[in-house]
């Protein structure tokens, strides 16, 4: 149940980090029922600035080039799919183009760091930065529209890598963090003080606290007043003291940021005894462009598995180039030469993670987890149980 003042409290405190005013025009496309694009149409609605909305999904690349947003408030998949296709015209292009992307890219790369730092670009960076523009990083924005001075993202967690390569093109995504039963959101990240993979500092009037098992609490005016005719369930996440215990598991680093790790029912605990947080590892198995998304399992396990859904388009192209002959998606996901083809992408996203952490073994499946089938939420996370219950065979014949 939120009210009116929690949703006002979340406005105004998002206001203080983030500057949107009647200039500015966003583009929608979530669901209009879910809290994330609630507060942004009350954001919006507040300022007097202009929403816009997209026709479908399919037609956002279009719509956007049509309306020129200048924020784009959008789940993590959005920006994942929008970095695999900027990778797939990279690849697809002339040695020398790849060249140009290259160079271009360590400019971008060398200009986030200086103004992650709040360092002056200096005359030469100054220049080279406008070449890269020019050559690359503009070409990019356009495919936004060409006006976006804004990205937010929210909904499930956003890859560290995908958000500083936006930063390098000059497309900034700030990462916040929040629940529905916060209104939703608890902190974000501040244009003039990043810190990409985490989801920022803590907003103005909101309290949070870490328990003593790592999971993260808060206390404000954003917090709800419970579940409908639900009092038990809502005794179980809100304490007397006014306390909401969000369910998941994080920390502050030194600066202030808040970094999550996982949902605290979601961890795994292997045979050996090693705790795995499973979002990380999803998140660094999608970032592959060759990979579409992915499940990671093992509770109780003696390692870590997976599904892994590939992006089909990018395999049969990839087939083709090899020579491959085969008929459906199905002929690929048995193929050896494919299947040893993604188990070099997996061991290449996992190079980061201790071996306890690292998936094994892996099962290729034929198509995306979807919303229509109640295997992923309205912002695209992974429905865990249902998941693990529709695939309990796939996943129970990798330990066989």
């Amino acid at each position: 149940m939120l009210t009116h003042s929690n949703f006002l409290s979340n406005v105004k405190a998002i206001l203080e980090v983030i500057g949107v005013d009647d200039t500015d025009t966003s583009l929608s496309f979530l669901p209009l029922s879910h809290v994330f694009e609630r507060v942004a149409y009350y954001l919006f609605l507040y300022v007097g600035g202009k929403i816009i909305y997209a026709e479908s999904i399919e037609k956002l690349v279009e719509n956007m080039q049509e309306v020129s947003p200048t924020i784009l408030i959008s789940v993590p998949r959005i920006y994942e799919k929008a970095y695999a296709r900027i990778l797939d015209r990279v690849h697809e292009a002339s040695a020398l183009r790849k060249m140009i992307f290259g160079f271009c890219l360590r400019i971008g790369q060398e200009v986030s760091q200086k103004l992650q730092r709040g360092q002056e670009l200096g005359f030469a960076l100054s220049l080279k930065k406008k070449i890269a523009d020019k050559l690359v990083f503009g070409k990019i924005r356009e495919t936004f529209g060409g006006e976006i001075r804004l990205m937010i993202s929210g909904g499930a967690a956003l890859s560290k890598e995908i958000a500083e390569f936006f930063h390098a093109a000059g497309l900034l995504i700030l990462e916040g963090y929040g629940l529905s039963e916060t209104s939703p959101v608890i902190s974000v990240n501040d244009p003039d003080n990043i810190r990409f993979g985490s989801v920022g500092k803590v907003m103005q009037g909101v309290e949070v606290r870490i328990e003593d098992d790592g999971e993260i609490s808060t206390r404000g005016p954003h917090v709800m007043r419970g579940y409908y005719n639900r009092p038990e369930e809502t005794a179980e996440v809100l304490d007397q003291d006014g306390w909401f215990h969000t369910g998941d598991i994080g920390h502050f680093d030194p600066d202030g940021f808040l970094w999550i790790t996982d949902r605290k029912k979601a961890i795994i605990v292997t045979a050996g005894g090693k705790n795995v947080a499973p979002q990380a590892l999803e998140n660094a198995l999608s970032t592959d462009q060759f990979i579409s998304q992915a499940f990671v399992y093992g509770d109780g396990r003696k390692f870590i598995s997976a599904l892994i859904v590939p992006d089909w388009e990018r395999m049969e192209n990839y087939a083709r180039e090899k020579n491959i002959d085969y008929s459906s998606v199905k002929d690929l996901s048995d193929d050896p030469v494919i299947l040893d083809f993604l188990q070099k992408r997996v061991d290449g996203a996992m190079k980061d993670f201790s071996r306890a952490e690292q998936v094994k073994k892996f099962k290729v499946m034929e198509r995306e987890f979807s919303q229509d089938e109640g295997e992923v939420t309205p912002t695209l996370k992974l429905k865990r149980k249902e998941i693990t219950k529709r695939y309990w065979d796939d996943l129970e014949s990798l330990y066989k």
